[in-house]
């Protein structure tokens, strides 16, 4: 096995923020709107997905793209726009 870690999306941060702005939400306002009884977002989580610190879960990458009515390819390949 080996230990190079897998390829990340370089623009995902960017993505997520321009979502949150888009909808005119808080994040707190989206940590409420993407939390449910599987997962619970804080402001903190959010704040750390959209300067880059951490990569969100799968999980709330689709919650996202759900809010922002876009397939989930557009938030994870560098290469797509919306």
């Amino acid at each position: 096995m080996g230990t190079a870690g897998r390829t990340r999306p370089l623009h995902l941060s960017k993505k997520l923020l321009a979502i949150r702005h888009r909808l005119d939400l808080s994040q707190t306002e989206i940590a409420r709107k993407l939390s449910d009884d599987k997962i619970t977002l804080r402001r903190s989580d959010i704040s750390r997905y959209e300067i880059g610190l951490r990569e969100p879960s799968l999980i709330v990458i689709w919650g996202y793209a759900k809010l922002a009515e876009i397939a989930i390819e557009t938030l994870v390949d560098d290469s797509a726009t919306f």
